[in-house]
């Protein structure tokens, strides 16, 4: 299998998985960088969300012990899924079928977390690479380690493909949200740091390119709309402290305000309807809570 295998006893084992939608012309390079790896996984698992363009001729033809599973295109949370339920690695790293890893990404992950036992999601630091340059990241997007809650509720402040998570955190937590198109991986960070610190690697290991057309990012308008979906529910469950509820709250009653004056400048009389609605409620939930804790 290339090679593969991890035969260092020092470290568990890891399973990669990869979804991917009509990425022929890019998954070679994803997958060569996995390769190449300086601690190989054990196995490699590419979900196809119901490709068209010969992506499974070409694993087939190129990566023939790569894992492969088919599916209807049922959108990135279900491919992630699938891989991840499939996987037999204690670890699992996940990998857009678009990005790259450093050839020690895995191996620093795993001797960062041999340093610092008790963590089951390890993140590392990333390079942007859009439209043919590289792209320096804003102050807001800086990562960081630790109890990160509040860092993840104003943005995605974790890359997917960055991530290597304990399967047992799955477990626990639950898998990506398949009812959120986009957004799912801003989902999933608000529920695992919200019951347990984060380790990052404060190295650059990850490449993330970006500005090609089939971007899901690309597809979908008011893309709050899903964070604030995530936020109802989260805060709707009631496993939040106290402190991390009301911070919750707060970027929620933000984000619907952003939403509803980005409707108001266009006219969206549906979403202004729809979401000044959510936040009357809201607002009222929390100015009853306030009183009551007076």
């Amino acid at each position: 299998m290339f090679g593969l295998m991890n035969e260092n006893p020092n470290f568990p084992s890891i399973s990669v998985v990869i979804p991917t939608l009509d990425r022929r012309y890019l998954l070679p390079r994803t997958l060569d960088s996995v390769l190449n790896q300086t601690l190989l996984p054990d196995e490699i698992i590419v979900v196809d969300n119901g490709s068209t363009d010969g992506t499974s001729s070409m694993l087939k033809s190129k990566y023939p012990d790569v894992i492969r599973i088919q599916e209807a295109k049922l959108g990135v949370s279900s491919a992630r899924n699938k891989g991840i339920l499939f996987a037999s690695g204690v670890w699992i790293a996940l990998l857009d079928s678009d990005d790259t890893w450093h050839p020690s990404k895995l191996e620093e992950q795993l001797k960062a977390n041999k340093n610092n036992p008790g963590h089951r999601l390890i993140h590392t630091d990333e390079h942007w690479y859009k439209r043919g340059k590289w792209v320096n990241q804003l102050v807001k997007h800086k990562k960081r380690g630790g109890y990160i809650f509040k860092d993840c509720l104003k943005l995605c402040c974790i890359s997917p493909s960055s991530a290597l998570i304990e399967k047992s955190l799955f477990q626990d937590i639950g898998q990506f949200d398949e009812d959120l198109p986009v957004c799912e991986d801003y989902d999933l960070w608000l529920r695992v740091s919200a019951q347990e610190p984060i380790l990052f690697v404060d190295q650059p290991l990850t490449i993330k390119y970006g500005g090609h057309e089939d971007q899901l990012s690309k597809r979908y308008w008011g893309m709050d709309r899903f964070r604030i979906k995530s936020l109802e529910k989260i805060i709707l469950e009631g496993h939040l402290n106290q402190v991390y509820k009301i911070a919750a709250q707060k970027i929620l009653v933000s984000k619907l305000n952003i939403l509803i004056n980005g409707a108001i400048k266009r006219n969206n009389q549906a979403v202004i309807e729809e979401y000044s609605g959510k936040l009357e409620n809201w607002e009222k939930t929390i100015n009853q809570h306030n009183q009551f804790q007076v």
